[in-house]
């Protein structure tokens, strides 16, 4: 048998069905894969997505026409206008609105896991530090916040602090794999001794969870994954305890929602890793995608599986409003052309300069 063809994959009848309804798109990234796919529904039975380079791609973050993305060394902004869809040189009136590179921001390595825009602009997981930082165009990153228990910022990745959840444009929640303050330290315990706590205060509100990421409010409820067991929870912030929601066969990173209806990542486990392969969860998670769980009855109700080319997701968002949107990237020099000001576009037509 012929290999599969790249980002090949499987999915459920009604994925396409339900984008189109909610007129949204679904973006992943994958840093395994060095990708930022972009997929929707051609119509009620279609599926179409669009892989883009982004090295080593990791965070994403979504607000109004914005989405940055966290890569190796840098964080990148791109930005949609429908008014470059039509007139795309490319692929004209295919698009419903067209993502082109808009800033770069190079932080150096920091393995940014979380990226959020805030009312003081844009947030990140900073790892590396241990820290909440914000990202700016005169330094690599500005230190916000840092967990209690790390003594001072220096790039060894204390705690592994892997995610934040926003209230009213400020980090309210962050949790981390450990509460260490020396380099790695967080790997004794790593499937274990996850935390949760509240930024505002400092306070550790839940301890020895099993590798919490990805940590959201919605509705007013803080809603986690909780990798290791593969399980959606719900966190009840006064005494530190969770409940179930839905167990979803996998490693879980990365989750976003579109009304009622909740897009979750999924990962393969590393069969080499010595942390991962022992892991209840690891006979399961055997396959990349997304899942996509209906809220209120907390039903599986689609799912997308990679058969090639995607063993692990990082991040997944909802482009909510865009059924079609295309995406440039800094590689091939056709964003150079984008141009865009208030209330117009053009596409810039290369000059015979003497």
């Amino acid at each position: 048998m012929n290999p599969p063809a790249p980002f090949s994959c499987t999915f459920s009848p009604s994925l396409p069905e339900l984008l189109w309804q909610l007129k949204c798109s679904i973006v992943i990234s994958t840093y395994q894969a060095g990708k930022v796919v972009i997929i929707s529904a051609k119509n009620e039975e279609e599926l179409v997505q669009l892989p883009r380079d982004f090295r080593q791609a990791m965070a994403l973050g979504v607000r109004d026409s914005r989405l940055a993305v966290a890569g190796i060394h840098e964080v990148t902004v791109i930005a949609h206008e429908p008014g470059l869809a039509p007139r795309y040189p490319h692929q004209p009136e295919t698009y419903d609105t067209l993502y082109v590179p808009r800033a770069s921001y190079y932080t150096g390595m920091l393995d940014v896991h979380g990226l959020e825009w805030g009312n003081r602009g844009l947030w990140a997981v900073n790892t590396v530090f241990s820290c909440l930082s914000l990202i700016d165009d005169t330094y690599s990153f500005v230190p916000q916040w840092r967990p209690s228990f790390v003594s001072q910022l220096a790039p060894e990745d204390r705690c592994h602090l892997n995610g934040m959840a926003m209230h009213d444009g400020e980090p309210l929640w962050a949790t981390a794999l450990g509460t260490g303050d020396t380099a790695k330290s967080w790997r004794a315990q790593i499937t274990t001794g996850g935390v949760l706590m509240h930024v505002p205060s400092g306070e550790i509100i839940a301890r020895d969870l099993p590798m919490p990421h990805t940590p959201r409010i919605y509705d007013g409820r803080l809603v986690m994954l909780m990798s290791a067991t593969g399980e959606v929870a719900l966190m009840d912030t006064d005494n530190g305890r969770y409940q179930v929601i839905k167990k979803i066969p996998g490693f879980l990173r990365g989750m976003s929602r579109c009304g009622d209806y909740l897009f979750v990542g999924q990962s393969k486990i590393r069969k080499k890793s010595s942390a991962f392969k022992d892991l209840a969860i690891a006979d399961d998670a055997t396959s990349s995608g997304f899942t996509v769980m209906h809220m209120p009855t907390a039903s599986i109700v689609a799912e997308l599986r990679y058969m090639s080319s995607v063993d692990e997701i990082y991040d997944i968002e909802v482009l909510q409003g865009l059924r079609r949107p295309g995406i440039l990237n800094t590689q091939k020099d056709t964003h150079h052309q984008a141009l865009t000001m208030p209330g117009t576009t053009f596409w810039a037509v290369k000059s015979d300069t003497p």
